[in-house]
């Protein structure tokens, strides 16, 4: 998948520039992460997670915790 940018060609010395507009990189792998690993992970960790994909990142760690969670830890049954 292509990201969305425009090219355009500077006047003043000739050089291109890319202008980024709408910007959004879906990461290639799905987080694998276990309860376990989210429920002692740094929050400064856990931000750039959610960060990362585009997710709010709000609240208190523990609400930062329980929300990665919930997003990315899927019930075995």
């Amino acid at each position: 998948m292509e990201s969305m940018t425009r090219s355009s060609t500077n006047q003043v010395g000739g050089t291109k520039s890319k202008k980024v507009c709408g910007y959004f990189e879906m990461p290639l792998h799905y987080p694998r992460y276990t309860k376990n690993d989210y429920e002692t992970m740094a929050e400064w960790r856990i931000d750039c997670l959610l960060k990362q994909y585009g997710l709010p990142i709000i609240g208190d760690v523990q609400q930062k915790r329980k929300f990665a969670m919930g997003a990315f830890l899927w019930s075995s049954s």
